[in-house]
């Protein structure tokens, strides 16, 4: 109107700033293509992250950054086994998550191999990270058992390694 071009003139992809408020304050970074649809907003709301649209914003493109926050908590929709949904999410909520999606694809592809998981070749580390997640997640642990044997091997100033090889290096 003054001849001057603010954020909310440019069009999509010219320097736009992200739409949302984090903690009342507004992102700074630059907007990418992804949109802050109502769909994210219910991900966003269910999952209580401080996140909300500027409504002095003229569009709802978001950032890279908030883009991978809302990835991250995001819950992987199932293909198999969607009927069951009630008895697996019984489970997720009591069980710590743990986030594969960090590790090393190398250190994803041990883990596979060790226990022996079958899955397709060609699987990218998003997909093996999540694949892997579903696995880790079944495994049942004996907490006091567990705690029980890291004390012993603390204690004794020993590792799991040592157990295997069946060597007792005493050397304390």
């Amino acid at each position: 109107m003054n001849g001057f071009s603010t954020e909310e003139d440019t069009p999509v992809g010219h320097n736009q700033i992200c739409c949302l408020l984090e903690e009342g304050n507004r992102c700074s970074r630059v907007a990418g293509n992804a949109s802050y649809s109502k769909r994210i907003q219910k991900t966003v709301a269910q999952r209580k992250l401080k996140l909300n649209i500027d409504h002095n914003a003229r569009h709802i493109y978001i950032c890279d950054h908030h883009k991978s926050v809302i990835q991250s908590v995001r819950a992987k929709r199932k293909r198999k086994d969607s009927d069951d949904d009630n008895a697996s999410n019984e489970q997720d909520i009591d069980a710590p998550e743990v986030d594969l999606y960090q590790l090393q694809v190398n250190t994803l592809r041990r883990y596979k191999r060790h226990y022996k998981i079958q899955t397709r070749p060609g699987l990218n580390k998003a997909q093996l990270a999540d694949t892997l997640s579903r696995h880790f997640k079944t495994i049942q642990v004996v907490e006091k058992e567990a705690i029980t044997f890291f004390i012993y091997m603390v204690k004794n100033n020993k590792n799991k390694l040592d157990q295997k090889n069946g060597a007792d290096s005493g050397g304390s």
